[in-house]
């Protein structure tokens, strides 16, 4: 883990805040805007309720499109993370990496073992408010409605982190930040923007609807474990493609992501980690009348029971917390 020690360091050493960015006439005005979002958001997950501190109070000029690489791995058969464990954080789908390379390195090693592996650039992550986080350049390379999201994903870990529950951390995270996101243009009285990205939430979760319905199927299908095994999972591919690409989206052409999307076993895991539950903490928010303070102030009470999930879930157990 020395690699992960070292990337850190070189981070946080790169760090500038972003008032002296924003200062210096050198900035482009692509990223003056960019980061000036920011601190708008920064300011509006105070007001929902996220614990903000110190974070994306800098900016790192980290060049390319991530600034780790995750590598997750199922077992045959098995479409839940096999997992790796870690010092104080527990157990976690994911392992990350600075190095590409060395990512690569790991993804042969789990297939020389017998797993299946699954490789996604990472653009931010979340030092659980351990360390200020830096906004990156990775994260400025995207729509400004998805750093939006982004941030306010990341700062709900800062807020809420509950070891050895990885899926109730990233799930509750995603959901927040894309609903807050929504929100914080809404609040801004930018109705064309709130528009534009509730559109793309609800691409989004339809994407992550037809994912997981196919994770589903091939879940059964291992349980049956018919001698057929790898031509009926083709199929099951093959419609669950063909399902994607009839999903009118309106900011995507849904065929070209139909025919990119990695939907091994390993990549079929982490769609469950992140998205399995949005549909269920969207109808506890329902409950809330929308109140997404609530949701969050709830969400904190939660996460000091043993369950936090259904804990959260519960019409009853914490609303008079």
């Amino acid at each position: 883990m020395s690699h992960v020690a070292v990337g850190q360091t070189r981070l946080l050493l790169a760090r500038e805040p972003i008032q002296s960015v924003l200062s210096d006439p050198d900035t482009t005005d692509e990223i003056r805007e960019h980061l000036e979002l920011v601190e708008r958001v920064r300011a509006f997950a105070r007001e929902l309720g996220l614990d903000v501190g110190g974070q994306y109070t800098s900016f790192v000029a980290w060049p390319g499109d991530r600034i780790v690489t995750t590598v997750v791995a199922t077992r045959p058969r098995e479409v839940e993370p096999a997992g790796f464990w870690f010092p104080i954080i527990g157990k976690l789908p994911y392992k990350g990496f600075f190095d590409p390379l060395r990512a690569d390195k790991e993804a042969a090693r789990l297939r020389n073992e017998g797993l299946d592996v699954c490789e996604v650039p990472v653009r931010a992550y979340s030092t659980l408010g351990w360390l200020d986080d830096p906004v990156t350049g990775p994260m400025l390379r995207r729509d400004s409605g998805v750093l939006v999201e982004t941030i306010l994903h990341e700062l709900v870990h800062a807020t809420v982190y509950v070891p050895n529950h990885i899926d109730f951390n990233e799930g509750v995270a995603t959901f927040i930040g894309q609903e807050g996101s929504v929100l914080f243009y809404r609040m801004a009285g930018d109705s064309d923007q709130a528009l534009r990205r509730q559109t793309e939430v609800d691409d989004s979760r339809r994407i992550d609807s037809e994912l997981l319905r196919f994770r589903e199927q091939v879940s059964a299908l291992y349980q049956q474990s018919p001698p057929d095994l790898a031509a009926r999972r083709s199929a099951l591919e093959r419609d669950a493609r063909e399902r994607i690409a009839a999903i009118p989206l309106a900011q995507q052409d849904a065929a070209e992501l139909a025919d990119r999307l990695q939907l091994n076993d390993a990549c079929l895991a982490l769609i469950g980690t992140y998205s399995a539950d949005l549909e269920q903490y969207a109808q506890r928010l329902r409950t809330l009348a929308g109140d997404l303070s609530r949701f969050i102030v709830l969400l904190e009470v939660a996460a000091g029971t043993d369950d936090p999930k259904a804990a959260l879930l519960s019409s009853e157990s914490i609303e008079s917390e």
